[in-house]
């Protein structure tokens, strides 16, 4: 499926609530981590108990079709820094829709967080407060510091919900970094919250021992995770490896048959 089928076809991408839907799960793609995103997506596909449709967003297909042409700028570490604004429209502005950036390790059925949307609010996210003590990430991009981080790496949108009609791609292409990753165009009561534990920052974020509720039900390798050599020892990089292993068995499965 292209991200063009999204607007000739609006069933393709209805993401709304109606059950026998598959739930939409747009996953941010850059062209040097692809595995990264191989590896979020075969998370989710594990564990998931519902139908899920996972859509890469990948900037160069946007170009393509005339829906995103903003110059990269020097504080954008990945390739869908501002991409990830499109979700509403891509969806139609219809249902719900969840955009999630490619370092992600899902640990928990995603049924759970579709579970959790409620109708009042225009996006829910996990509302961190949270100031990186580095000053570079990933391969040595630079750490950025602004209100509201990490608030945009996994949203779920209210497709539906006028104010993110605004969301269009001439806004997403002109805006600015702080009007879109800060939820500008929304009021602080349409910021629904959802519980930390659903971006769980590496190296942030703490597991209490005996407490369930602080087990993490998706990680996020922030700061760069282990396919990336500066990052092969940070926290939970096991089970990342261990989902990275799991999924090339099965694609080479899958080839050899």
């Amino acid at each position: 499926m292209t991200l063009g089928d999204c607007k000739v076809n609006p069933l393709v991408c209805n993401g709304g609530m109606n059950k026998d839907k598959p739930f939409k799960m747009f996953v941010g793609y850059d062209q040097r981590e692809d595995i990264a995103y191989e590896v979020c997506r075969h998370s989710i596909l594990k564990r998931s108990s519902i139908p899920v449709e996972i859509i890469p967003l990948k900037q160069s297909d946007l170009r393509k079709e005339g829906l995103y042409w903003r110059e990269r700028g020097q504080l954008e570490s990945t390739e869908f820094s501002f991409t990830r604004f499109l979700t509403p429209y891509l969806a139609n502005y219809e249902g719900w829709a969840v955009f999630v950036d490619c370092d992600f390790l899902y640990l928990a059925d995603i049924k759970e967080l579709r579970d959790l949307v409620d109708e009042k609010y225009a996006v829910m996210c996990v509302q961190h407060d949270y100031t990186p003590k580095e000053t570079t990430k990933m391969d040595g991009a630079l750490q950025t510091v602004y209100p509201r981080k990490n608030w945009s790496s996994m949203v779920l949108y209210n497709c539906e919900h006028p104010k993110n009609r605004v969301l269009t791609p001439e806004v997403v292409n002109t805006q600015t970094g702080a009007f879109l990753h800060r939820f500008q165009w929304l009021e602080d009561e349409e910021i629904g919250s959802i519980p930390f534990v659903w971006n769980f920052l590496e190296g942030h974020n703490q597991v209490v021992e005996g407490n369930p509720r602080t087990f993490p039900k998706a990680i996020h390798y922030t700061r760069g995770g282990p396919w990336f050599e500066a990052w092969k020892n940070c926290e939970f990089a096991d089970l990342w490896l261990n989902e990275m292993e799991t999924y090339l068995q099965e694609t080479k499965k899958k080839v050899e048959n």
